[in-house]
């Protein structure tokens, strides 16, 4: 079976090295460009990630390398970092950021980059994943404290009720939901990052009971969650000023929720 010819094109840049223009200008392949095209096309057709396959993602202002061990970015976790920048617009050295769930690091990283004199905290309870964001973050050289541990449990004490900005892109998907999603996704990427129980709304709720607790007074927290899950977020941050933003589909998919003050993203 052929692959389709956006991600032959793909495939060949992450095996010669080689921009487009260049391949396109000279299309000849050494053998050993050969071999690992040939590689990389055998993964693909077999359903592996065509990301995992390419090793690096573009996410907002940074790069980061992306496998087995996190989730594949997507354009609506980008879109979380887009909103997370325009409500804390600005960052001085003693503005506290946190990421849960961070997997690859890509959120973090993001924020720091956008905002440098921020301290930034990235939590996951996954080693794995953690291991990926540290090497994420030397490639970037960009400082953020990679905390291993459940949410909040891995933050240390001295940040609750400091917390300007929290962001978290947590598992939301239901044990139903995960049986019928594409063999793409359930086979590759992990499990861990993805279901969250039963309902799909598990870890949704245990952020929002805590984070009031550790968010300053205007801090804000910004998750990104399932389609049918608005309605059911929004009660369980009811401590907060929240509303719900939609992703470029027009489907639910952020809860933007702030302490002690109206939500005004």
């Amino acid at each position: 079976m052929g692959l389709p010819e956006h991600e032959r094109l793909r495939l060949l840049e992450a095996a010669t090295g080689r921009r487009r223009a260049a391949l396109a200008a000279d299309p000849r392949l050494t053998p050993a460009e050969q071999e690992r095209f040939d590689a990389l096309a055998a993964r693909r057709r077999a359903g592996e990630p065509l990301q995992y396959l390419e090793g690096t993602i573009p996410f907002g202002p940074v790069e980061v390398a992306v496998d087995r061990r996190a989730l594949i970015p997507r354009p609506e976790t980008e879109r979380l970092y887009e909103l997370a920048a325009a409500a804390l617009e600005d960052a001085g050295p003693g503005t506290v950021i946190v990421d849960l769930c961070t997997g690859s690091g890509a959120l973090a990283l993001a924020l720091k980059h956008t905002f440098p004199a921020a301290r930034v905290f990235a939590t996951d309870i996954d080693p794995d994943a953690l291991a990926l964001a540290g090497r994420n973050a030397e490639a970037a050289g960009l400082e953020v404290a990679l905390l291993e541990g459940d949410l909040f449990a891995a933050l240390p004490e001295r940040l609750m009720g400091r917390i300007d900005l929290l962001v978290a892109n947590p598992p939301y998907v239901s044990e139903e939901e995960w049986a019928v999603l594409p063999p793409e996704v359930r086979d590759h990427e992990p499990r861990g990052a993805l279901v969250a129980g039963p309902a799909g709304t598990e870890v949704l709720e245990r952020i929002a009971e805590e984070a009031y607790w550790w968010l300053g007074v205007g801090g804000y927290a910004i998750c990104e969650i399932g389609e049918t899950q608005g309605e059911r977020v929004l009660e369980s941050f009811g401590a907060f000023d929240r509303g719900i933003r939609r992703d470029l589909t027009g489907r639910d998919r952020f809860v933007v929720a702030r302490k002690g003050a109206s939500c005004c993203v």
